[in-house]
């Protein structure tokens, strides 16, 4: 188990747990009663601590390495249903976009999302989960795809970004993500969208317009990282924690500003503590979320999507 920064004294208390246990396991004295202590104290600090997260805390959160990406959530939700598609039909197959169908239940669903890696290789391999122009090109014909045989779109965000190199800007990168917005916007099937993790830039913006937006708790939606952010303003990224405060990225802001309509709550001490848990509320939460879509009729669908939109970043003086 990787500790972040802040979770040093739940290591601390951990550690005590387990020698308290390995004592009663190896001799005759009686340890319950204060093995039961510190689990007790172990939860009240995760309460206390989790409970009041800092932005940049929650920027840390969302990049666990032990926490759940794309794939993860898809083979939990599909049992094995899953078909990955390939290839945007011009340039080649992007590794850091997955998607393809797959049943939850007895419905099918176009799932759609950017996928990280676990070691040097395997992020090397999916470019670190950003994507390239034809990346966004895959999802968009896969959305198309699903839209001409009615299945809904689910979207799972987890990006630092879209790739910025120079053969991806050649290959049109800008025209890509807007190409995706606009298409989406008027996508005539229903589309959940959910970031999962990291939600940066149009990286994210590329496959995040739908009828329903949900964050987990400990996932930020902004612009720009913190990072780059700070290395912007202040040329350095020695002010990253100031920074993720000022951009107000994380769920409860971003519900505040009414950008996104729910947040989904994760397990005490992130999503990667309690996988099975996190599965199955993602699971529950898609499917009432499709159960409400699929009364409206698709005119409705689209209309309401289209305003929702429309209505960011309207204000009054």
């Amino acid at each position: 188990m990787e500790y972040l920064d802040f979770e040093k004294p739940i290591k601390e208390l951990e550690d005590q747990l387990l020698k308290c246990q390995l004592i009663g396991n190896d001799s005759e004295v009686d340890v319950t009663e204060a093995c039961k202590n510190i689990q007790d104290r172990l939860v009240e600090l995760k309460k206390d601590i989790y409970n009041n997260l800092t932005p940049w805390q929650r920027v840390q959160v969302s990049r666990h390495p032990s926490r759940p990406y794309t794939l993860d959530y898809i083979k939990a939700l599909t049992q094995g249903t899953f078909l990955e598609l390939h290839g945007d039909r011009t340039v080649k197959d992007d590794k850091a976009m997955i998607g393809g169908l797959g049943k939850i239940g007895d419905q099918s669903f176009m799932f759609i999302g950017q996928q990280k890696g676990y070691n040097t290789k395997t992020r090397q391999y999916r470019n670190f989960g950003m994507a390239n122009p034809e990346g966004y090109r895959k999802a968009l014909r896969l959305m198309k795809s699903a839209e001409k045989f009615n299945i809904p779109v689910i979207c799972l965000i987890d990006t630092p970004g879209a790739y910025p190199g120079l053969e991806a800007e050649e290959r049109g990168q800008g025209e890509a993500i807007a190409r995706n917005i606009l298409e989406m916007s008027r996508l005539k099937t229903p589309i959940i969208v959910m970031v999962i993790g990291e939600g940066a830039s149009g990286g994210a913006l590329g496959i995040g317009v739908g009828d329903r937006i949900f964050m987990l708790e400990n996932t930020w939606y902004s612009v720009i990282s913190p990072e780059s952010c700070s290395s912007i303003l202040w040329r350095s990224w020695e002010y990253k924690e100031q920074a993720a405060e000022a951009l107000k990225l994380t769920a409860k802001d971003m519900k505040r500003q009414k950008l996104i309509d729910t947040i989904i709550k994760e397990p005490l001490g992130g999503a990667h503590t309690n996988r099975e848990a996190m599965f199955d509320t993602v699971r529950k939460t898609i499917c009432r979320t499709y159960n409400e879509l699929q009364e409206l009729s698709t005119d409705v669908l689209v209309q309401e999507r289209m305003d929702k939109f429309f209505a960011m970043g309207v204000y009054d003086e």
